[in-house]
């Protein structure tokens, strides 16, 4: 049997619990995160760059679960259904407020087709990419392991090195960097009849709880640098980007199914 492999993608889904930006109520965060401004830019980048690397992969055998606030206006859900109605491996689930943990790990077991079966799963933001061969080499790196996997019922598997990009009318400007057990290029295999899934732990935190395998090669990911990020509304050390030449460019389309000419064109408002 293959094994499974589902992705859950957050798309400003109103939680309670699980954001860095806090909010006196509810109506505050809803209000925050459908803001017009704030929502189109989440749009653009989830077009632009985290869809057409999910789009590519070399492996498309894989489900990606996009949760979405049941109050979310009629015209951004239908431009959601719309930018993923050419890709079968998506579908949007809506959910009231709850708190985010208890939500996603229901949601992850529910997708499961067969729980007394094992599978992988993975976390997507909806401003980062990963590489167009992650969930082959996700699937890979299970099947490398399997003796390990035989001796828990838990096991994550990082890619550590890829890059941090903005994006603009410019086109791409990006650098390179190390940092292990970041939410993207990050998955977990869990056997079957087992309730964890890969949302009951802090990405940042996951291999306190499981043997991890990390992997220095290839670069597997891009986060996600802008305006609307949650961990940037509050202080954080800042990053220093150069645009991207046009070979590099290239390399990154190559790799990410990011587009710069697409960028140039989204992000310019043409």
């Amino acid at each position: 049997m293959t094994l499974q492999v589902i992705g859950l993608c957050r798309f400003s889904y109103p939680a309670i619990g699980g954001f860095q930006v806090e909010h006196e109520t509810m109506e505050e965060r809803i209000d925050y995160l459908y803001d017009e401004a704030r929502i189109d830019e989440r749009f653009h980048l989830f077009e632009a760059v985290a869809l057409p690397s999910l789009r590519a992969q070399t492996d498309p055998d894989f489900e990606l679960i996009i949760v979405v606030g049941d109050q979310m206006p009629a015209h951004h859900r239908d431009r959601l259904d719309a930018i993923i109605s050419d890709m079968p491996q998506a579908r949007i689930h809506a959910e009231p407020p709850r708190p985010q943990r208890e939500v996603m790990k229901k949601i992850l077991n529910a997708a499961r087709r067969d729980f007394s079966q094992p599978c992988l799963q993975f976390r997507f933001d909806d401003d980062d990419a990963v590489a167009i061969d992650f969930v082959e080499r996700l699937r890979k790196a299970a099947k490398d392991c399997d003796a390990l996997l035989q001796q828990h019922k838990s096991v994550a598997f990082d890619w550590n090195k890829g890059y941090i990009a903005e994006y603009s009318s410019e086109g791409i400007a990006a650098t390179e960097i190390f940092r292990p057990f970041d939410v993207a290029a990050l998955g977990m295999w869990v056997k079957g009849d087992c309730h964890l899934t890969i949302m009951n732990f802090a990405h940042n935190k996951i291999d306190r709880f499981m043997p991890a395998v990390s992997f220095d090669e290839p670069r597997m990911f891009v986060r996600g640098h802008n305006a609307s990020n949650d961990s940037r509304q509050k202080p954080v050390k800042p990053v220093h980007l150069k645009p991207f030449n046009r070979e590099q460019s290239e390399a990154f389309r190559k790799r990410f199914a990011i587009d710069v000419e697409k960028i140039r064109q989204i992000f310019g408002g043409t």
